[in-house]
């Protein structure tokens, strides 16, 4: 009989807690958003918390689209890097000679010197060289734009229909701001 008893409080137990568990959106003012401390007590507190999100999001496009910007830009000085030609040296600038897809111009020293330059615009095979100048903030800004991404899935994680669409309101505008830095058509070179 004992066995009978736990049996049925395990189903019982069981039965309780799926009904507790499920993945339904609330209509809620007073949802904790990131902690405890964070519950709104009022609808404008509510509605203040729904604008935060709204911005929130906004920002993370924004940062999205910061980084998108500035992969663009260390590509292009990467692609663009002036290589000097030294007469009788075999240096990397040698190499650079024998490359049929290196253009030629000229370059004026300070002391007033030309001296040939090639300028190399041909896409690099593999990965870019590391560098601490570009891979540091590299680095930082996807630090930064996973933690927002995060922040805003555990808001959309507490089912608040309000927090949600505050979040997808938020992308929405986000896109609309900056989402043409963030897709960038690539035209021939």
């Amino acid at each position: 009989m004992d066995g009978m008893d736990m049996g049925s409080s395990t189903s019982s137990s069981s039965g309780s807690m799926s009904t507790s568990m499920t993945m339904t959106f609330k209509n809620s003012h007073n949802t904790p958003l990131f902690s405890n401390a964070w519950t709104p007590s009022s609808s404008g507190a509510f509605a203040g918390t729904c604008i935060f999100l709204i911005v929130l999001a906004v920002i993370d496009r924004c940062l999205i689209a910061f980084k998108a910007v500035m992969e663009r830009h260390w590509l292009a000085a990467h692609l663009n890097r002036r290589y000097v030609t030294v007469a009788g040296k075999s240096t990397e600038a040698g190499n650079i000679d024998a490359d049929p897809d290196a253009k030629i111009a000229s370059l004026v020293t300070a002391q007033g010197v030309e001296e040939s330059v090639r300028v190399v615009h041909n896409l690099p095979r593999g990965p870019i060289p590391w560098r601490f100048s570009v891979d540091l903030p590299r680095a930082l800004l996807f630090m930064c734009i996973a933690g927002v991404s995060y922040l805003l899935m555990l808001a959309v994680m507490t089912l608040n229909i309000g927090y949600f669409c505050s979040v997808i309101a938020g992308a929405f505008l986000g896109e609309l701001a900056v989402g043409r830095f963030i897709h960038w058509p690539e035209h021939g070179h």
